[in-house]
C-alpha cells in the first residue's frame, strides 16, 4: 500500500469527525530532499533528542507492597513551547528481558500536551497502595514490573514489534524510550537505575535529553503530574488538617484573568509564528463564526469584524475549550486564555503551526450578529504558486506573502470565515467525512476530472480540503467521485489539518454535490497471441476480510482487467491477519481470493510467492505481507526451479537462449539492508508460446516518515527516498545482469513502488530509460495517474519493460478505484498486452 495506507504498515488534537484512534493515519508526500545512500537502513530515533514530547517519568511499583500509589504511571513531559497533539501517539510497555514471544502492550493517547507541560498516563493497578494518583490524562491496564522494563513512546496506536535496543533504534515511530533496572531494551550506556516499589526513575528539572537513560534519569520518590498539575506532587504522609475556622459563608470573587490585551490580528501576526506566543492575553473581542463539537479537539472560531488594514494579519483564531463549547455562531465574544503555537503530530513532522488561544475564559456579549463577510477562495484570488522555499529551513517566522503564495494565503486567512462556489472534486469522499476540491480547475486537470501531480515543484495550489461542522445526523456528509462538483455555496471558517497537504475549509454551509457522471475502466480485450500481465495492490488482504472484498476485487480481476495471464499481487497478508501468532503462510488467503475469481467467471488461477520471515516485511504488524504472482495454467506455464526461499538471493545463469534464474520463484538480495522492514521483490520465469519471460513483482519502501508538501520546512525532507533509491539500484543491477545474460530477454517490473515516475529512486531503477522503460510515461500526460492523495493524481504504481518490448507492448491503468469514494483498494490496478 501507499503513503500511510501502509499505516497497518502506519494533531493539533485531531480534527476529524471520528473519534481519535479510528484513522488510519496517512502519510504526507515528501517533495524534496537529497538522496544519501550511506544513511540507508539508519533510522535516528535515538539519535535526536526530543525537543518536545518526551517521557518525564516512569514508574511500575504502584500497588506492590511498600507502595503508597495504587498504580503504575508513565509521565511525559513537553520541552518544547508549543502544544503537542497527542492523539497520534501511544505509550508502551515492554518486559525487561524479552523473548522471541514476547509483546509491546500500547495504551493508545487522547488530548494535548501543552508547552511546557505533563502528561499522565495511569496504567494497572495493585492489590496494595494506599493513595490513587492524581487524575489521569489517559488510562490503560499494563501491569509494568516494578523494577525493569522498557517504556515507549510512540507513533500511533499498532504495538512496536522490536525485541533489541538495536531494532527499535531503527523502528521510526519510537520517539522517546526508556529502559529501566536491568531492561536490556534501553537508550545509551544503559537502562536508569533504581526503580522498585517505592521509587519512580525520573529526569531532572531541565528535562535534559542525551539519549542516555542512565545518564538522563534517577531514582526518587514518585512525583506523578497530570496535565492540570502546577507543580510536582508527593504522596501525601499525613491527613489534611481541620481548619481552624469556619470558611465564608460567601465564595470568593473569581479574580480577572490577567495578561496582555490583544486584538486577533496582534495575535497572529504578520508570519506563522505568534508573538504572544505562550503568553496571557485578554481582550481579544470577535463573532464566532463556526463550532467544533466532536473529537477532542473542541473548540470555536471567531473573527474580529474590524479588521486592521494589513493583509498578512489573519483577523480569525481557534479558541480551544476541549470540551463542548457554550457559544454560538454570532455570539459576540471576549476571550481571555494563553496563546499557543500548535504543531499537529508535533514540530518534527513538519506540520504547519497553528496559532491558537487555549484555557480560555469566554464572556459572550451579545448573541444574533451577523458573521464577518467571507473570503471568496478561486482562480483569481489563490496564487498559482503553493509556498516560499526557505533553502530547507523553516518558513514559520518568514513575513506572510499571501499574494505570491497559496500557503501564505491560507496561513493569512487561518481561523477567518472563507467561501468556495461550484468547485470540481478532485478527491473523492472517505471514510472520515472529507472531500478535496479544487478552486483552480484550470491547474493541471486530468483526463477524468482530478488534479495532476506532475513533479515536485507542482504540488497545485487549488486543493482544498471540504469538512463539516454540522451534525451527522441531520446533515450527513456527502458523497463525491472524482470530477463531480461540489455545488453552490460552502462557507466556513479556514482551519488547517496535517492530512490535507494544505488547509481545511470547516464548512457551517455546505454545498450540494451534483455527479459527474464518472464511471469505472474496462480495459481493451487482447489478442490470442498477447500475453497480458497485471498488478493489483489488495490493501492488506486477509482471510478475514469480508467475502465482499474479495468478490469485488473477483470482479475488477476477471471484468475490468480481463483476468490478466500473470497477476501481480500485493499486499496479501498471512491466514491470521494482522494477528501477530507468528504464522507466515498465505494459502488460505489466496484460496479465498482464486476461489472468489472462478466464482466471477474468471479462470482458475495457481500462485507462487515465498513467505517472508516472520515480522521482517514491514507493513500491518502480524499481516506479513507479501508480493504473489498469480497465473493462468491455460494460457502460460511458470517454470519451477527449486532454491528460493525468504533469505536466499535468486541469480542469474546461461546466456542467451539458456538465460534462467537460479530459483524460481526467487528473492532478490533479501538480506541486503535495502529491505529492512520491507518486502522483497519476487523474480518468476514464465513460458509464453515458448517464450521466456523473466517477471519481477515489487512492493518498494513506504513514504512513512516524509514531511508533508505543506511541511514549514521548505523544501521537505523525504527521509524514506533514500531506502527505496537503494532498493532500486540493487534491482536495477540484477535486471541489467539479466539483459546482459540475454540480449533478448523480456523483462517486466511491476508493482507499487511507492514513488513517482519523476522521482530518483524510479529514474535509478529504470537507468534513466536505459535498463527499463516506464510505461507511464508513454501515456498522454493527463493519464498518467494510478492514485489519489490529498487531492493530487499521482503515479505510485508502474510497469516496466526491458527496452525491446517497447514496440510490442500495450498498457493500461484500469480506474477503478482511487477516483471513488466506494473502493475495493486505494490502488487503481495496472495491465500490459505484449508479443514476446
Amino acid at each position: 500500500m501507499s503513503h500511510p495506507s501502509e499505516a497497518a504498515e502506519a494533531s493539533p488534537r485531531p480534527t476529524r469527525p471520528l473519534p481519535a484512534g479510528l484513522r488510519k493515519r496517512f502519510l504526507p508526500i515528501g517533495i524534496a530532499g537529497a538522496v544519501v545512500l550511506a544513511g540507508v537502513g539508519v533510522h535516528a530515533a535515538f539519535a535526536t533528542p526530543s525537543a518536545d514530547a518526551l517521557i518525564a517519568e516512569v514508574y511500575g511499583g504502584g500497588g506492590n507492597s511498600g507502595a503508597t500509589y495504587t498504580n503504575d504511571f508513565v509521565e511525559l513531559a513537553n520541552a518544547g513551547a508549543a502544544a503537542v497533539d497527542l492523539s497520534t501517539y501511544s505509550v508502551q510497555y515492554l518486559p525487561g528481558a524479552p523473548t522471541a514471544t514476547s509483546k509491546w502492550q500500547a495504551t493508545p493517547l487522547t488530548g494535548s500536551l501543552a508547552g511546557g507541560g505533563r502528561f499522565l498516563v495511569q496504567e494497572g493497578a495493585g492489590a496494595g497502595g494506599t493513595t490513587a494518583l492524581p487524575t489521569p490524562d489517559a488510562s490503560g491496564a499494563v501491569n509494568m514490573s516494578g523494577t525493569t522494563g522498557t517504556v515507549a513512546l510512540v507513533t500511533g496506536a499498532d504495538p512496536l514489534t522490536c525485541l533489541t535496543a538495536a531494532d527499535c533504534a531503527a523502528d521510526p515511530r519510537v520517539k522517546d524510550l526508556v529502559g529501566y533496572g536491568t531492561a536490556l531494551v534501553r537508550e545509551g550506556s544503559g537502562p536508569a537505575a533504581g526503580a522498585g516499589n517505592s521509587a519512580s526513575v525520573a529526569r531532572g528539572a531541565t528535562l535534559a535529553d542525551t539519549d542516555d537513560n542512565a545518564a538522563d534519569f534517577t531514582a526518587g520518590p514518585p512525583t506523578p503530574q497530570n496535565s492540570g498539575d502546577g507543580g510536582p506532587t508527593q504522596p501525601p504522609t499525613t491527613p489534611p488538617t481541620t481548619p481552624a475556622t469556619t470558611p465564608p459563608t460567601t465564595p470568593p470573587t473569581t479574580p480577572p484573568p490577567t495578561g496582555t490585551e490583544a486584538k486577533i490580528h496582534d495575535i497572529q501576526g504578520d508570519t506563522r509564528n505568534s508573538p504572544f506566543a505562550g503568553k496571557a492575553i485578554t481582550g481579544a473581542t470577535g463573532i464566532v463564526t463556526g463550532v467544533r463539537n466532536y473529537g477532542s479537539s473542541k473548540g470555536f472560531w471567531m473573527q474580529d469584524p474590524n479588521p486592521d488594514a494589513n493583509p498578512r494579519t489573519s483577523e480569525g483564531i481557534f479558541v480551544y475549550t476541549g470540551s463542548s463549547p457554550t457559544v454560538a455562531a454570532g455570539d459576540s465574544v471576549s476571550v481571555a486564555g494563553t496563546v499557543s503555537q500548535f504543531y499537529p503530530g508535533g514540530a518534527a513532522g513538519g506540520a504547519q503551526p497553528i496559532t491558537e488561544i487555549t484555557k480560555p475564559t469566554v464572556t459572550t456579549v451579545s448573541a444574533g450578529n451577523p458573521l464577518p463577510a467571507p473570503v471568496v477562495l478561486n482562480d483569481k484570488t489563490v496564487p498559482d504558486a503553493f509556498v516560499p522555499s526557505a533553502g530547507g529551513g523553516s518558513i514559520e517566522d518568514l513575513p506572510l506573502r499571501p499574494t505570491d503564495y497559496a500557503l501564505d494565503l491560507y496561513a493569512s486567512l487561518e481561523g477567518m470565515n472563507v467561501q468556495i462556489s461550484d468547485t470540481r472534486v478532485v478527491g473523492a469522499t472517505d471514510p472520515y467525512s472529507e472531500l478535496w476540491v479544487t478552486v483552480k480547475p484550470k491547474q493541471n486537470p486530468t483526463k477524468r476530472g482530478g488534479t495532476l501531480y506532475t513533479g515536485y515543484d507542482q504540488p497545485n495550489s487549488g486543493r482544498l480540503m471540504v469538512q463539516s461542522l454540522l451534525p451527522s445526523a441531520t446533515s450527513p456528509f456527502p458523497t463525491a467521485n472524482v470530477g463531480d462538483t461540489l455545488a453552490g455555496t460552502t462557507e466556513g471558517p479556514l482551519d488547517y489539518n496535517q492530512f490535507a497537504g494544505t488547509y481545511a475549509l470547516q464548512a457551517r454551509t455546505l454545498g450540494t454535490v451534483t455527479s459527474g457522471g464518472l464511471q469505472p475502466e474496462v480495459t481493451a480485450k487482447a489478442s490470442a497471441d498477447q500475453a497480458t500481465v497485471g498488478t493489483y495492490n489488495v490493501q492488506n488482504l486477509a482471510p478475514d476480510n469480508p467475502q465482499s472484498k474479495f468478490d469485488a476485487l473477483a470482479q475488477g480481476l476477471v471484468h475490468n482487467l480481463r483476468s490478466p495471464d500473470i497477476v501481480a499481487l500485493e499486499e496479501i497478508q498471512d491466514n491470521t491477519g494482522a494477528t501477530d501468532d507468528g504464522t507466515v503462510v498465505a494459502d488460505q488467503t489466496l484460496t479465498k481470493l482464486t476461489d472468489a475469481i472462478v466464482a466471477a467467471g474468471g479462470p482458475r488461477y495457481q500462485w507462487r510467492e515465498i513467505d517472508p520471515v516472520n515480522d521482517k516485511d514491514g507493513g500491518q504488524p502480524g499481516g506479513n505481507i507479501r508480493s504473489v504472482f498469480l497465473f493462468n495454467p491455460l494460457r502460460v506455464g511458470f517454470t519451477d526451479i527449486p532454491g528460493g526461499d525468504s533469505t536466499t538471493p535468486v541469480g542469474i545463469t546461461g546466456t542467451g537462449d539458456s538465460t534462467s534464474l537460479t530459483a524460481s520463484p526467487g528473492r532478490i538480495l533479501p538480506a541486503d539492508q535495502a529491505w529492512n522492514t520491507s518486502r522483497k521483490p519476487l523474480v518468476g520465469q514464465f513460458t509464453f508460446r515458448g517464450k521466456k519471460l523473466f517477471v519481477i513483482a515489487n512492493h518498494f519502501d513506504s513514504k512513512g516518515g516524509d514531511q508533508g508538501i505543506d511541511s514549514h520546512l521548505q523544501p521537505p525532507v523525504r527521509s524514506s527516498e533514500v531506502q527505496r533509491v537503494r532498493q532500486a539500484i540493487l534491482e536495477h543491477d540484477f535486471v541489467q545482469q539479466l539483459e546482459t545474460a540475454d540480449k533478448k530477454a523480456d523483462v517486466v517490473v511491476l508493482g507499487d513502488l511507492n514513488d513517482y515516475q519523476f522521482s530518483p529512486a524510479v529514474q535509478s531503477l529504470t537507468g534513466d530509460g536505459s535498463v527499463l522503460t516506464d510505461l507511464v510515461n508513454t501515456l498522454p500526460v493527463k493519464e498518467r495517474y494510478s492514485y489519489v492523495y490529498e487531492g493530487n493524481s499521482q503515479v505510485l504504481d508502474h510497469i516496466l519493460v526491458s527496452p525491446n518490448l517497447d514496440d510490442r507492448v500495450d498498457y493500461d491503468v484500469v480506474h477503478i478505484n482511487s477516483e471513488f469514494a466506494n473502493q475495493t483498494s486505494d490502488h487503481d490496478p495496472q495491465v500490459i498486452r505484449l508479443r514476446p
